[in-house]
């Protein structure tokens, strides 16, 4: 559309104005802007003409409802958007609104965003699954998400209890911190057992957005809607336990139809909570038992990762080692890691530590017998999952 750009406080309140408007969709409002090529503000004076002939009253007609918006809830927004300097509305047409938001049918035309804005356009993977969830499935989404942040990987979630507050939690030792997006308004915490997290998340540089307005509760038809914000928002979305008939395999088919990654942790097949996540596999997702399964799919590592961001003059030895030489020395057929270490004279710990670093990168691979190096980029593969 062609008013995309730095977000004001007219045009933030113009797209408020919009999402009062009852039964009109976020998609109907951008086809209107779009398919007219006309301005927000060309939208609220009804002064345009629709490409369609017969759609000549469609100017006055919008026009009439815009006249009809919800006036006290944009106030209620505005009032708490000035509560705190952690408090922000982001506009769709903002330059801090994610792009991958834009690709959902639908997308919300204000996001409620509590905590570090940057945060939400920034990569991530969504790590989902079960409330009911057992013992060693909270360990799982804790250290997957702890090694995912430390890599420089947002974590996305709902900050539901089980799975989703174990991601969070585990994700908020790392360096990318978390972001959790709830079926409530920005104002309110449900589960009220996740308060303390809740506040965690907010105080160690994560983010919590909502679509939702200020004062909204929690109500069952929230949480679709919430769940496709967090697939369209990820890289890739993780399923850790999760029954047949469940929102996380809701979450999992919203992220399949963006034609992002899907994961799958599998489990007992005797456990409930594990059917969901067999199915998956059996439909193609890729089944995971390691946070490397995950960042092997994808072409690169995010560009806030420590190891790409630390000046070279301020690294130690042991990082120094990732240089070319040691890369050229790795052979496109199998090349033994003590073969790797006899021609750079080095110890064989270190020879390891540095070709993990370029296995991260996607420049070598490990193999049976050794290491591979990759011919250029990997190629990033998409699961066609029918569920």
């Amino acid at each position: 559309m062609n008013t995309i750009g730095v977000c004001n406080q007219e045009d933030l309140i113009k797209w408020l104005t919009l999402t009062t408007i009852k039964g009109v969709t976020p998609r109907e409002w951008l086809d209107v802007i779009e398919k007219n090529s006309i301005s927000l503000d060309h939208l609220f004076t009804g002064n345009w003409q629709p490409q369609v002939n017969h759609q000549a009253e469609l100017p006055e007609k919008l026009a009439q409802l815009i006249r009809a918006a919800d006036l006290q809830r944009i106030e209620q927004s505005l009032e708490w958007q000035s509560q705190e300097t952690l408090n922000q509305l982001v506009s769709i047409d903002c330059s801090s609104y994610p792009e991958m938001l834009k690709q959902l049918c639908s997308p919300p035309l204000v996001l409620f965003v509590r905590g570090n804005e940057r945060l939400i356009s920034q990569p991530s993977i969504a790590l989902v699954g079960s409330r009911r969830c057992t013992h060693a499935g909270k360990q799982i989404a804790q250290e997957f998400a702890r090694q995912l942040a430390e890599l420089g990987w947002s974590v996305v979630s709902g900050l539901a209890t089980g799975i989703d507050a174990a991601a969070h939690q585990g994700a908020l030792h790392g360096q990318a911190k978390t972001i959790a997006v709830t079926g409530t308004g920005p104002d309110k915490i449900y589960p009220a057992r996740n308060q303390k997290l809740h506040h965690s998340i907010v105080e160690q540089g994560g983010t919590i957005v909502s679509e939702f307005w200020p004062g909204t509760p929690p109500r069952a038809c929230h949480f679709p809607r919430r769940n496709r914000i967090i697939a369209a928002l990820s890289t890739g979305t993780v399923v850790i336990e999760a029954a047949i008939k469940s929102g996380t395999l809701i979450t999992a088919n919203l992220a399949i139809d963006l034609g992002r990654e899907v994961f799958a942790v599998p489990g007992n097949i005797y456990n409930s909570t594990s059917e969901g996540c067999h199915h998956l596999i059996q439909q193609g997702a890729k089944l995971v038992f390691k946070v490397e399964d995950i960042i092997e799919e994808f072409a690169c590592v995010p560009s806030q990762l420590a190891l790409q961001g630390v000046d070279e003059s301020q690294k130690s030895p042991c990082e120094n080692l990732a240089t070319d030489e040691l890369l050229d020395s790795v052979d496109f057929d199998v090349t033994a890691v003590d073969v790797i270490a006899e021609r750079n004279k080095l110890s064989v710990s270190e020879v390891l530590a540095t070709l993990l670093e370029y296995e991260l990168r996607g420049c070598v691979a490990a193999v049976p017998g050794g290491y591979v190096k990759l011919r250029g980029k990997k190629n990033v593969r998409h699961p066609h999952v029918s569920i």
